[in-house]
């Protein structure tokens, strides 16, 4: 009788590290919810206002004239000609940032379409990708971004790093590598290529630098896929490896289950939109103030003092204390917060101009305006205390970390948003046009149409 002998079991293969399961639900989910497109549309028209008035910006005119002199195929939005692929995705998210007007995520603590769009479109026009594919793209790079976001619980962006430049990095890349359908294995290398490519510094909030971080992030993600499309070979662990991307860049950083609930909402479905077009940590001050202004009728002659009662993070973000420039003033809170007294229109671009920052009543009244931090406030909310002149107090919170429930009314919000800052470059008729056009987008052959609607 023949004896055969007993193999010892094989070991099962080690299971994917966070790289491997981002890379894996890129190359292999299904199509995102009908919500979540919702939301995307919301997204990508929101990003389109702010970018076609952000094409103004001098930043922006730099760019073009230094990176696409030539023109090229690839739509250069809000401005005349175009540029290549990749100097496309980098201007165009340059300028979807000039503004710092763009929408934000809490979980990515900064700006998670401003890297993504930008890159997902350029593709989209170079490779003649459908609306749908678009959307489901835009999704799928959030998504990254945003989760990586949680996973650093704070501390990438407590060091110093602005995220939406870094972390957009990988949004820009996942969103890509989905757009042009790579399996796991090159999806991947593009996320490895996106780690040794992401930057960006919070010490340049208030410059131009910062939504250069933007473009940066977009054209980054966008090179990896494609590159790594082509076999370029990098560390396929490369977030979570030592030496890798969080080990260098997020102190005490412990990789969680990528989307463990594939039932959940997504990411994008908590986006929050700005209707003030500073940086988005001074609206709760502003929102409140007006709330104060319109319910007891005070005005800036009747301040004898105020406080912002914020989140630490704050005083690293938003507190220039005599901002010079416009540019400036989006990031100081005493300045934002004397504006929103006087009733500015803080939603207006033409509010930030360097005139303003240097207004003589405004100087003033932003030196009798402290901001305070306090540990364990909410980061989103802010509280503010007024004294008046006759002596009396006022306060009121507000809290703006709360993603809209009525989507009828958020696209009616935002198609405002979009004509106000779209009309004066493009015109009415085809402001009115890409509306029309983005509410359609899933049912688009191509994008084609749409994009020269933006130039």
């Amino acid at each position: 009788m023949m004896v055969i002998a007993e193999l010892d079991p094989q070991p099962e293969p080690d299971a994917p590290g966070l790289t491997g399961q981002i890379a894996e639900w890129v190359a292999a989910s299904g199509p995102p919810s009908p919500p979540a497109l919702v939301w995307a549309r919301h997204a990508l028209l929101d990003w389109l206002g702010v970018t076609i008035a952000g094409a103004r910006e001098p930043l922006s005119a730099m760019l073009r004239d230094e990176l696409a002199p030539g023109g090229g195929p690839c739509s250069l939005i809000g401005a005349d000609g175009g540029a290549d692929l990749h100097t496309a995705a980098l201007i165009n998210g340059a300028a979807g940032h000039a503004l710092d007007y763009d929408d934000v995520a809490q979980a990515m603590e900064g700006h998670p379409t401003a890297p993504v769009a930008p890159a997902v479109l350029a593709l989209a026009e170079h490779t003649n990708a459908d609306g749908r594919a678009v959307l489901e793209a835009l999704v799928a790079g959030v998504e990254v971004e945003c989760a990586l976001g949680l996973m650093t619980r704070g501390a990438h962006y407590a060091a110093g790093f602005h995220a939406t430049g870094t972390l957009g990095s990988f949004g820009a890349a996942a969103a890509c590598a989905r757009l042009i359908g790579l399996d796991s294995g090159a999806t991947a290398a593009a996320l490895g290529l996106a780690a040794s490519q992401a930057a960006g510094l919070k010490c340049n909030i208030g410059t131009m630098v910062k939504p250069f971080h933007a473009g940066k992030a977009a054209a980054n993600g966008l090179l990896a896929a494609r590159l790594a499309a082509r076999g370029f070979s990098a560390d396929p662990a490369a977030i979570e490896t030592p030496q890798g991307f969080m080990a260098t860049q997020c102190p005490g950083f412990e990789a969680a289950p990528f989307r463990p609930d594939p039932a959940a909402p997504y990411q994008i479905e908590r986006t929050l939109f700005k209707y003030h077009a500073a940086c988005y940590s001074t609206h709760a001050a502003i929102e409140a103030i007006g709330r104060l202004r319109r319910e007891h009728g005070v005005s800036l002659a009747d301040l004898a003092a105020m406080t912002l009662r914020v989140n630490p993070r704050h005083l690293n973000i938003c507190n220039i204390a005599e901002p010079r420039t416009g540019l400036q003033m989006k990031f100081s809170l005493r300045h934002l917060a004397a504006l929103a007294l006087d009733g500015v229109a803080t939603g207006a671009l033409a509010t930030y101009s360097d005139a303003t920052a240097n207004e003589p009543r405004y100087v003033t009244a932003r030196r009798k305006i402290t901001v305070a931090a306090e540990a364990e406030r909410d980061r989103m909310v802010t509280r503010v205390e007024i004294v008046l002149t006759d002596g009396s107090r006022l306060a009121a919170e507000a809290d703006m970390g709360r993603p809209a429930t009525d989507l009828a009314e958020q696209w009616r919000r935002l198609a405002d948003k979009f004509a106000s800052l779209a009309e004066p470059v493009i015109g009415q008729s085809r402001a009115a046009a890409i509306i029309a056009r983005i509410e359609a987008l899933d049912q688009a052959d191509d994008i084609g149409a749409l994009m020269a609607l933006t130039r």
